[in-house]
């Protein structure tokens, strides 16, 4: 996922976006304990994208970057 798709997206597809994304962080975690993942570089590919949610986010909040939608 792109910073660039967030930024296009308005708050409220933002976060849940980022609820999906902690929802299959979650799953793929439970995979890895289990032994059942199949690709362990989606993991690292979902901690990174829940980081890049968490950046547009906060630059919303602080005013640096509007997201679509404006609000």
């Amino acid at each position: 996922m792109k910073v660039s798709e967030l930024r296009e997206m308005n708050a409220d597809d933002v976060k849940n976006k980022l609820e999906e994304l902690h929802e299959e962080s979650f799953n793929l975690r439970l995979q890895h304990v289990s032994g059942q993942l199949t690709s362990p570089i989606r993991l690292r590919q979902v901690r990174r994208d829940i980081a890049k949610v968490h950046t547009v986010l906060k630059e919303h909040v602080l005013g640096v970057r509007a997201l679509a939608g404006g609000e």
